[in-house]
């Protein structure tokens, strides 16, 4: 189990340093247009929804493993 809650926080850590990245790029207004705007935005989405999956598995099998 040790070695799924290593691998969950190093993802966990890659995907956070992810948005920092692009939350970053936003702030900078380096979106050329809306539409890249709103896909930047989903890319936020779809990596805080990865990130709650991940946190959500690896609390499963902790309870499960009590």
């Amino acid at each position: 189990m040790y070695e799924v809650k290593q691998l969950a926080d190093h993802l966990v850590k890659e995907i956070d340093g992810d948005i920092r990245r692009i939350e970053e790029t936003l702030g900078e207004k380096s979106a050329k247009s809306y539409e890249e705007y709103v896909e930047k935005c989903g890319v936020i989405t779809g990596l805080l929804t990865a990130r709650r999956l991940i946190k959500d598995l690896t609390k499963n099998m902790e309870s499960h493993d009590d």
